[in-house]
């Protein structure tokens, strides 16, 4: 290329690069009630009116979800399941199907810390404030007569599930919530959404960066100090959630229950305050983090550890901090 030429396209580019216009971005956000939570969702867009069109898609998603799974919506397949517990196998739509697949594979791998089939449990445990003393250990063992993954049965061959005891149910309490967010996450990446935030309820998934080039930030809640952050930690093509018993707990001989119920024995968790866990999907995150009240501190610790890109961190009622191998708590 000669000396002429390369000051002409040199001049070219200089002045194409000066008028060619540089798109701003905008972070949009909106607030919304759906599977009996609060959802945020949050974007990144070109224009305000982009923002919120790409928001509305996201919701519509949210609701096929809660259709989907819904267990308190008589004409859900969930709920056509239930009705045929003890009966007959029921065919579902291959993404249900699929989900309480992933269900059940999360029970074996937590030893059944994590079990869908939990909906069956007789609603003992009450934190409203209105108990006064504990549960017998009858009615306790009673309570869990119903529940075990095990007791699931799926056919491959035609999408079904059978529950294999009258009165058994599912229920996606434990997990449905997180997979709404990823499924939205979906939705908003395949229409060319580079980045934003699900925050379903505290079930968060992010993707891509902020319009200034920096990562989303998650604030992880002091369980002793709920106006206050422990750690910010940054969340990159990731999800990102925490369950915690500081506020629905009973106490009895100066030992705090949890809400969370292991629904291998009946009994509520104890000794944990809070449980964060970052994992690939959000549907992920939202059951071991469950998960990890029930196993304790030192085996969920362990589980997390042995799970790839899944990292976690818990609060314990002392106060006391345990992390997975790879979690770094900066506090600036």
């Amino acid at each position: 290329m000669g000396n002429a030429l390369k000051l002409f396209f040199y001049t070219f580019l200089f002045l194409f690069l000066s008028i060619s216009p540089v798109i701003a971005q905008v972070i949009v956000k909106k607030t919304f009630t759906k599977m009996g939570s609060d959802f945020e969702v949050t974007v990144v867009a070109e224009t305000e009116n982009e923002g919120t069109y790409f928001i509305n898609l996201a919701i519509e998603e949210i609701e096929r979800i809660e259709q989907l799974i819904s267990s308190w919506n008589v004409n859900s397949q969930t709920s056509l399941i239930n009705k045929n517990a003890g009966i007959q196998a029921v065919a579902v739509k291959k993404e249900l199907y699929d989900l309480i697949e992933r269900a059940i594979g999360i029970s074996k791998i937590t030893d059944g810390a994590f079990d869908i089939s939990y909906a069956s449990m007789d609603r003992i445990w009450r934190f409203d404030g209105s108990m006064r003393t504990m549960p017998s250990d009858e009615e306790i063992k009673a309570s869990v007569a119903k529940v075990g993954y095990k007791n699931v049965i799926l056919y491959p061959e035609n999408s079904a599930v059978f529950l294999t005891k009258k009165g058994m149910k599912i229920g996606f309490g434990a997990i449905g919530k997180g997979y709404a967010a990823d499924k939205a996450k979906q939705v908003l990446q395949s229409k060319g959404v580079k980045a934003g935030i699900i925050n379903a309820s505290g079930d968060m998934n992010a993707w891509g960066k902020q319009p200034n080039g920096t990562d989303w930030k998650v604030a992880i809640t002091n369980p002793l100090n709920k106006s206050e952050a422990y750690a910010l930690l940054p969340l990159y093509n990731k999800a990102v959630v925490t369950s915690g018993n500081y506020e629905k707990f009973v106490t009895f001989n100066n030992k705090r229950y949890s809400h969370i119920i292991d629904p291998r024995s009946g009994y509520p968790a104890s000794g944990i305050l809070s449980a964060t866990v970052f994992a690939p999907s959000a549907e992920l995150a939202d059951a071991l983090a469950t998960s990890i009240f029930v196993m304790g501190v030192s085996q969920g610790i362990n589980r997390v550890n042995q799970l790839p890109d899944v990292d976690g961190i818990i609060v314990e009622d002392n106060g006391a901090i345990s992390t997975s191998k790879h979690i770094q708590i900066n506090n600036d």
